[in-house]
This record gives structure tokens, C-alpha cells and sequence, in this order.
């Protein structure tokens, strides 16, 4: 069972939450982990836990304090702060990651880490020689 398991369960066990909730926002987390780079909506999302969307929007925002959207562009930025170390370029670790536009991923990279991708590489590398 991962960190993350384990602290849901206990925050479940904490405010009586409903099992079968914790069971869904498991599932879902557990498939954006996996499929990251996928276009993967919120009605898509829906079937996965098994619950509405509206619903699964309040119980990710509840047990992750993020929305769906929010978990997988960190998640995504993340694994495009590893590529970038590992010499990709910053094309094709945008698109290696789930992004369709180089601009919104450049964008969205400065906004989360304060430099754009070419910057954050440019460093990383110079660290490494």
C-alpha cells in the first residue's frame, strides 16, 4: 500500500467517510498516475471511479486537495522536470508527457517552477558536468 493509500484510509477512518468513496478516488488517482500523458477527461474519469463527476471533483478535492486537472499537471510537470535532466529536448518532452502545445507547456512550466523549460534544462545540465 502506498503513502498515499494509507493516508486516505486514515483520514477515511478519521471522518467516517464512506468506503466505497475512498475505493473511487483510489482508482482514479491510481489511473492518472499511470496514464499521465493521456487526454483524459472528466467524464472519462467518472467511469473510472465509478461515480459522477461532480462527485469525484469534491472527493479528489477532499482527500488530495487538488481537482483531477491540478493532480495531473503536477504530475506531468514532474515527469517533464526528469526528462528535461536526462537530456530530452523541451519538444519532445512535451509531447512525451501529454502536452498539445509547446506554448501552453512552456507557459505552464515557468508558471509552476519560476523558469522555462529550456532554462530549468540549460541549469540542470551545467550541475551535472
Amino acid at each position: 500500500m502506498t503513502f498515499y493509500e494509507k493516508e486516505i484510509h486514515r483520514i477515511g477512518r478519521k471522518v467516517y467517510a464512506n468506503q466505497s468513496q475512498i475505493n473511487a478516488v483510489i482508482r482514479t488517482r491510481q489511473h492518472l498516475e499511470n496514464n499521465y500523458g493521456a487526454n483524459t477527461n472528466l467524464n472519462y474519469l467518472s467511469s473510472v471511479g465509478a461515480v459522477s463527476k461532480y462527485h469525484l471533483l469534491r472527493l479528489f478535492k477532499r482527500y488530495y486537495g487538488l481537482t483531477p486537472t491540478q493532480y495531473v499537471t503536477d504530475k506531468r510537470i514532474g515527469k517533464a522536470k526528469e526528462h528535461l535532466k536526462d537530456g530530452m529536448s523541451v519538444t519532445q518532452t512535451c509531447f512525451a508527457v501529454g502536452f498539445q502545445s509547446l506554448g501552453s507547456f512552456s507557459t505552464l512550466f515557468k508558471r509552476k517552477t519560476g523558469k522555462s523549460p529550456h532554462q530549468y534544462q540549460k541549469e540542470q545540465l551545467s550541475r551535472s558536468i
